[in-house]
């Protein structure tokens, strides 16, 4: 544990140059009489820390002074695509090994890129969940699917399907992916083909002995576009034609989402006299796309199918009903 810690201390005077005692406490998460202990044990082993004296005072090393142990652990190279997203390398439990790494990877930069690297850190912020919406709390078992699929390990798990029924399965997990603030894994459970699991549907996972054959040809990437476009697919299966104002482009989009929007727009025809154009919307079902289209309020009409047109008028007269009558 201490010769981790004089490592870290030994490269963040490297990367960051001068720093004062309470600064590298504050780093290093240690008390400053720790710091004082640390600095005279690098003293001791030769590396040329010297104490600047004064207010603006402080450690620094011999100008010129680079130590060659910068070498990533195993566990810091995996961490590196996750050096971005210190949320995301927490829950995996790879925080402390990611900072490390990015540590590093500083240390072992010459100066100049070194300074565009710290300066390109200081300045870019990368926020994952969308407005009005936090990211999810790490799923329960989310340790025991990442272990499973470092190690290629199997896991026996409880799934909480969206049908009737619990049912439980023996996973060879492929693969990790977080998509808008949550986990999903990609396994082969019972045999089959790669499918995806909720992580946080997971009610039970134990790892099993042993190690599965991960299939050589296996790319999570084109898999995870290969099912994003499947699912799309499935949960689009109607449409609805409608007329919208002029202007009603950014609510249309937030209201659909801009991958459901946008498409539609760029496909509209010309619009009409008064600004109006027709436009062909995917839907999910005639009640969710009902919903939807009441958020929009007079700015649309829906056309057709003629369901969906009755089902936008009752809840219109219902409305109208409502607040026609009250106060009265």
């Amino acid at each position: 544990m201490r010769a981790s810690r004089l490592l870290s201390l030994l490269l963040l005077l490297q990367t960051r140059g001068r720093m004062t005692a309470p600064e590298l406490a504050g780093e290093l998460e240690v008390s400053i009489r720790t710091i004082y202990r640390d600095v005279e044990a690098l003293s001791s082993a030769g590396v040329p820390v010297y104490a600047d004296r004064g207010p603006a005072g402080g450690y620094r090393l011999l100008d010129g002074y680079r130590t060659r142990l910068n070498g990533l652990t195993t566990e810091e190279a995996s961490s590196l695509f996750l050096a971005g997203l210190p949320g995301p390398a927490a829950e995996l439990g790879l925080g402390e090994v990611a900072a490390n790494a990015e540590l590093k990877m500083l240390a072992a930069l010459p100066p100049e890129p070194r300074f565009h690297a710290s300066r390109m850190r200081e300045r870019f912020h990368l926020d994952i969940p969308g407005w009005y919406r936090g990211a999810d709390k790490a799923p329960s078992f989310l340790g025991e699917v990442a272990e499973a699929v470092w190690d290629q390990r199997p896991l026996r798990m409880v799934y909480r399907r969206w049908g009737p029924r619990d049912v439980e399965r023996l996973a060879h997990p492929y693969g990790l992916v977080l998509k808008g603030g949550s986990w999903y894994m990609v396994a082969a459970a019972d045999g089959g083909a790669p499918r995806t699991y909720k992580v946080e549907r997971i009610l039970s996972a134990e790892l099993l002995g042993g190690r599965f054959e991960r299939p050589g040809d296996f790319d999570l990437t084109a898999y995870w576009q290969r099912y994003t476009e499947e699912f799309r697919a499935r949960m689009y299966t109607g449409e609805a034609l409608v007329r919208m104002a002029p202007g009603v482009e950014p609510m249309l989009r937030y209201t659909l989402g801009a991958e459901t929007a946008d498409p539609a727009l760029a496909a509209a025809g010309p619009p009409d006299e008064h600004g109006w154009v027709v436009l062909r919307l995917p839907t999910e079902s005639v009640k969710h796309a009902c919903w939807q289209l009441l958020r929009l309020g007079g700015d649309v009409e829906v056309l057709g199918p003629p369901e969906l047109r009755a089902q936008m008028a009752a809840a219109v007269a219902r409305l109208s009903e409502l607040y026609g009558t009250r106060g009265e």
